[in-house]
């Protein structure tokens, strides 16, 4: 398994956080609040398409939402294989981690 990008990661946990309201805008505004800056829409649909890709999401159409002009809502999920690639990445910061307390970078010295 190949290690998830930083926007990968947040993305996915976006996804799953948001649940079965997990489509394009609202996974863009929790991305941008995280973030602390602009995230295009080009970025966002790019970077889920590669999750697509990578079978870490899976899609389903919505309804048809008349603010889109009758565009269906499309709605992400994180996959099992999704789940499996954040564990990892879960497990490689704690190993990462590990013996490095709270206080220590508040200190000069390394």
């Amino acid at each position: 398994m190949k290690e998830l990008t930083k926007i990968e990661e947040i993305l996915l946990i976006t996804i799953w956080k948001l649940g079965d309201e997990a489509y394009g805008y609202k996974i863009r505004h929790q991305v941008k609040r995280i973030i602390k800056k602009d995230f295009t829409y080009g970025n966002l649909y790019s970077a889920l398409s590669q999750l697509s890709k990578k079978k870490y999401v899976t899609k389903r159409p919505g309804e048809t939402v008349p603010s889109r002009r009758g565009k269906i809502r499309i709605y992400y999920k994180v996959s099992s294989a999704g789940r499996e690639a954040l564990k990892a990445a879960l497990k490689m910061k704690q190993t990462l981690w590990d013996g490095v307390t709270r206080y220590a970078l508040e200190v000069d010295g390394r």
